[in-house]
């Protein structure tokens, strides 16, 4: 068989990177072997690549001039591979009759002292998070790669091997091969629930400004980037109150005393209610809405006349019903607000803005209110002049969530249980204007009855498809939208 293809391998705890090597060698198309060591030092079978990782521009181009194979395979993580049987040669002949440029595969996972399937998803043009999973075998076609990396001036630190990725996304050249062709040692143990917030920890903000600057040039040149939104929005007509907190519950006995009493004793200069769509709750939270309701006449209570609303559906029930105030604004029902004076921070806001949703920050605790890490979820990457872009690109917008409510009665929420409010969150930000307050507003309570506290990899396989669809369909609505009316 030819010698098709140069690997290069992520420095590695001692020992791994000997195995790694060994794996690689023993297959007929691997032709040289590079370790990327900034100290030089390598076991014997391969050459040290004095770079750093792969987010680093420098380091990609050392691989792109010391490559000549036309695949270039990079293994991405510090342990050893473990490649199955004839791997190299399915991913091989897939990307020789496909002419995908970046392939990549499902895999085992070794991880708690067990070995399991990972599949993965497939990747479609909104998949712009730069921690998308690939899993850590990549096979790459080097002349592609070596256009893409020429196609940009950047110099990143950390968001090179992503600038590319996105690069060559343009012509749908990723591909995934749902087999299972290696196995992988996966060392972060953290439930899905505490790995999620990654991305706005402070401690990655350096990373994020420059994925940031990544994907944004992504959609200016695929069509879909947007200017700045700038119009105000006139809030007129008649409502019954100023503001309603609109909070969606099934079976939260638990919590939704105090996430509505901490709704109810807000202090505001306007009127307000409190619409709780209860989804045919059977563990007592109906009762418990009942004796509120009966003592405070701003509580509404709903009770959908059907049995098929999600989260997303009870939004739309609450928002459609005539009780509803000019503004709308989140509460989970088993979360709370920091404080009595959030409600009049989001509609002064609302007023001083004159935009169409508002959004606050929060503070991650636990069912004692005790602060749990990351902290503060502020969402700094929202910035009045790119937020609406770079809201294709990260995962969440932040709470609590407010709208003017003719908006969203519009627009609608889908009738589903995950990303209902990223979607019409992405919906307003491609078309209005979005303010933002920094200040933690609300309390996210994290236990072990949160929805997505500990997600199995195809629950959390399902939800990252579905966000990676909401962010394709907006992608896609963004670019049409550009074709008819060219932003200036």
């Amino acid at each position: 068989m030819q010698k098709i293809v140069t690997c290069y391998i992520a420095g590695s705890v001692s020992g791994c990177r000997e195995r790694t090597i060994r794996e690689l060698s023993s297959c007929p198309a691997v032709k040289k072997i590079y370790v990327l060591s900034p100290d030089g030092i390598v076991p014997d079978g391969a050459v040290a690549l004095l770079s750093e990782g792969f987010g680093n521009t420098g380091a990609l181009r050392a691989i792109a001039a010391s490559c000549d194979t036309p695949w270039l395979l990079l293994y991405t993580k510090p342990h050893a591979l473990q490649l199955g049987p004839d791997a190299l040669e399915r991913l091989l002949a897939v990307a020789g009759r496909t002419g995908a440029a970046w392939l990549y595969s499902d895999y085992y996972e070794q991880k708690g002292g067990e070995t399991n399937p990972h599949p993965l998803t497939d990747y479609r043009p909104g998949s712009l998070r730069d921690d998308f999973q690939f899993g850590s075998l990549l096979l790459l076609h080097a002349g592609r790669f070596r256009e893409a990396l020429l196609d940009t001036k950047e110099t990143y630190r950390f968001a090179a091997l992503y600038d590319v990725r996105l690069t060559l996304s343009l012509s749908g050249e990723i591909l995934r091969i749902p087999e299972f062709l290696y196995t992988e040692i996966e060392t972060d143990l953290r439930l899905s629930g505490e790995k999620q917030f990654d991305y706005v920890d402070p401690r990655n903000r350096e990373v994020q400004i420059e994925m940031e600057r990544a994907c944004t040039r992504y959609l200016q040149k695929s069509g879909a980037w947007l200017p700045p939104r700038t119009g105000e929005v006139a809030f007129d007509g008649e409502f019954p109150v100023e503001a309603s907190v609109i909070i969606p519950v099934k079976n939260r006995a638990k919590t939704i005393a105090e996430a509505v009493r901490s709704a109810l004793t807000q202090t505001c200069d306007f009127p307000f209610n409190v619409l709780v769509a209860d989804n045919h709750s059977d563990d007592g939270t109906t009762s418990i809405l009942r004796q509120v309701a009966e003592t405070d006449p701003r509580l509404i209570h709903i009770l959908p006349g059907r049995a098929d609303l999600g989260i997303g559906g009870c939004w739309n029930l609450a928002v459609s019903d005539n009780r509803c105030g000019r503004f709308c604004v989140q509460l989970d029902s088993d979360d709370l607000y920091a404080h009595s004076g959030v409600l009049q921070q989001i509609v002064d806001t609302f007023r001083k803005e004159k935009s169409a949703a508002v959004v606050g920050s929060y503070r991650m605790v636990d069912f004692e209110l005790q602060p749990l890490p990351p902290g503060v979820i502020d969402h700094r990457e929202w910035t009045p002049e790119n937020g609406h872009n770079n809201a294709l690109r990260i995962n969440g917008f932040g709470a609590p969530r407010a709208f003017y409510t003719p908006v969203v009665r519009r627009l609608k929420f889908p009738n589903t249980n995950y990303g209902e409010d990223y979607a019409v969150m992405l919906a307003v930000s491609g078309l209005y204007k979005i303010a933002r307050i920094y200040d933690p507003l609300y309390l996210c309570r994290r236990w072990a009855g949160n929805s997505d506290a500990a997600l199995s990899t195809e629950r959390e396989n399902a939800n990252n498809s579905y966000k990676d669809t909401l962010r394709t369909l907006e992608w896609m609505a963004r670019r049409e939208r550009n074709a008819q009316n060219p932003p200036q």
